[in-house]
């Protein structure tokens, strides 16, 4: 469960003077230190180092002809997104007081060129690149060229698409109007990530929510997790699905848990997707945030995919709907060649040049049976972090790899719907069972909730936003957990390490003899037998004199135990699980 201790000194937002609202960081820019915010008619970019250094501004309001159309509604204009284009100019889009509108932003060479503004009198249509409310979440993705966006294309969100513009190619999307194909989605993240040494294989992948078509039966979920993807090279099809995705798949994200009561809690509302990079590009692991469906039970968690096993979904049996009673089944008839789902001139299809050489059987296919049999499950079927029973839902999640003293940790950031931040890690215990830690719950703001986050491991920077504002958060503040060696190791953040004199950042090239760290236990005993000559774990109190009884523990994993003796001592002890350390 979570920690009931949250660090109070909130850190200090960077928002406007001005009257203006909802803060999302649309882009993170490691090369020239800079992060890109979006709000309502402002464009930010901010200094990484620090983000309440004097920011470059730009204004850019809906034109008054169309605000005075759009008064009813009552908005303005919300940058949607914003994109890399080259090393100098960023390509933006927004709402435009729903009329959704693209433009080129200057950046320049360098930070210190300190230079941001719009392009002079380029606009481009924002159709199928950014939705019209700023109200529906939109995610995009440059790549040679062409952006790839998941948007609601109309005044009225009904027409949900995912969609391929720009670059000269002719624009493409997902069949529009059809349930089977996306049912209300909302779109969460959006990646390529390649299949095979084969260019030609390259996919889009994109992870999004939607109603369930099944929602009426009662026991089942009215709201499913998916995983979709395209073949980047996709250019539609000749007869039928003209300027439509010939290759368009998705599965279902499964992240249930099975209580000691043997009940089954399903998270299937994803919130978050975040995309960990490892040392194999075509492999990365995919982290989720889910939180439960309904209004009453709150809950949360979140699950670990890997790649394999969602390629593996794609190649199995596809679902098929038929009989009287219109239940999902495997099909089992003949799968027409090539297999709907590869890529023209792929690995599995080297003599088909392009999509519109598909044969008709398998353009067909495809255009019914979009949806895959089987469901995606987690590594180890079950979350990796669960919260149920608790008054808050997470909302953003964003995953570090920290190499510490005894390993490497994966480190999960998760931003709450009460403003706060939660730093946790999970210990494998067995191979088959873990334990989870929350190292420290930060709060980051007062006007909840968490909107959006970002990491940058290289400048070791947590950056989150809400509707307040944006804020920076270190990733380790070895300094809360003392100066003593026991209340470092305790603490069993891989972040820190005591190191002879206070618990301080550890990094693996500075290995001395004196850091102590022990993330796997939390073993002071062990760990610092002969150094704890500054705050000590065991204090004595003389009778007729005062002590300082400290009450709060330096991390949440240890407790405070103050014992009276009859013989006039006082002493504490700090425990950790059943173990004492005195």
């Amino acid at each position: 469960s979570s920690t009931d201790r949250v660090s109070s000194g909130t850190p200090r937002p960077f928002s406007f003077s001005f009257n203006t609202s909802d803060y999302r960081i649309l882009l993170m820019d490691q090369d020239q230190g800079r992060l890109y915010l979006g709000s309502r008619e402002y464009l930010v970019a901010l200094d990484m180092h620090n983000v309440n250094k004097e920011p470059l501004i730009i204004h850019w309001p809906a034109s008054a002809k169309r605000k005075g159309e759009c008064q009813m509604t009552g908005k303005g204009k919300q940058v949607g997104s914003h994109e890399p284009w080259n090393r100098t100019h960023l390509y933006t889009c927004g709402t435009g007081a729903y009329q959704p509108i693209c433009t080129f932003i200057n950046r320049g060479w360098r930070a210190e060129d300190y230079l941001f503004r719009l392009v002079p009198g380029y606009v481009d249509s924002g159709k199928g690149k950014c939705s019209y409310d700023p109200k529906q979440e939109n995610v995009a993705v440059l790549i040679n060229s062409n952006l790839y966006a998941g948007v609601h294309i109309d005044f009225m969100s009904t027409d949900a698409a995912l969609f391929r513009t720009m670059g000269g190619r002719t624009a493409i999307r997902t069949e529009q109007y059809d349930s089977r194909w996306l049912n209300e989605p909302v779109f969460i993240q959006i990646q390529q990530i390649p299949d095979s040494a084969e260019k030609n294989d390259d996919k889009l992948y994109f992870f999004f929510r939607e109603k369930s078509l099944d929602s009426s039966g009662g026991a089942s979920p009215t709201v499913l997790a998916r995983v979709g993807r395209v073949c980047l090279n996709d250019e539609g099809g000749q007869k039928s699905l003209v300027n439509r995705w010939t290759t368009f798949l998705k599965a279902r994200l499964i992240c249930s848990v099975i209580g000691e009561d043997g009940v089954e809690t399903r998270f299937d509302e994803l919130r978050d997707v975040f995309i960990q990079p490892t040392q194999d590009e075509r492999n990365p692991m995919v982290y989720a945030l889910f939180t439960t469906a309904g209004s009453v039970f709150k809950g949360s968690a979140v699950c670990v995919y890997s790649m394999a096993d969602i390629r593996n979904v794609f190649n199995g049996p596809f679902a098929h709907k038929h009989g009287h009673n219109y239940q999902w089944t495997e099909y089992t008839g003949k799968i027409p060649y090539p297999r709907p789902g590869t890529c023209p001139g792929g690995t599995f299809t080297p003599g088909i040049r392009s999509s519109k050489n598909f044969s008709d059987e398998a353009v067909n296919f495809i255009r019914a049976h979009p949806l895959m049999f089987h469901p995606v499950y987690p590594i180890h079927r079950r979350p990796l972090v669960v919260r149920t029973g608790v008054d808050y839902r997470f909302t953003a999640l964003v995953v570090d790899q920290v190499d510490a003293v005894d390993g490497r940790y994966e480190v999960l950031f998760l931003g709450t719907d009460r403003g706060t931040v939660q730093k946790v890690i999970v210990l494998p215990k067995d191979p088959t069972s873990f334990e989870e830690l929350t190292l420290e719950e930060v709060e980051v703001f007062r006007v909840p909730p968490v909107k959006t986050m970002k990491i940058s491991s290289k400048r070791q920077q947590l950056y989150v936003s809400s509707d307040a504002g944006l804020t920076q958060v270190s990733l380790h503040r070895c300094g809360v957990y003392g100066r003593a060696c026991s209340d470092c190791c305790l603490a069993r953040d891989p972040y820190c390490a005591w190191d002879g004199e206070s618990c301080s950042a550890f990094t693996p090239s500075t290995k001395r003899r004196s850091r102590r760290q022990d993330v796997k236990h939390g073993d002071p005993l062990r760990q610092c037998r002969g150094f704890n000559a500054k705050g000590k774990t065991v204090q004595f109190g003389v009778e007729g004199s005062s002590t300082f009884l400290e009450c709060q523990p330096r991390s949440p994993q240890a407790t405070v135990k103050w014992l009276f003796q009859r013989e006039g001592k006082r002493k504490v002890v700090r425990e950790r699980g059943n173990q004492l350390f005195s």
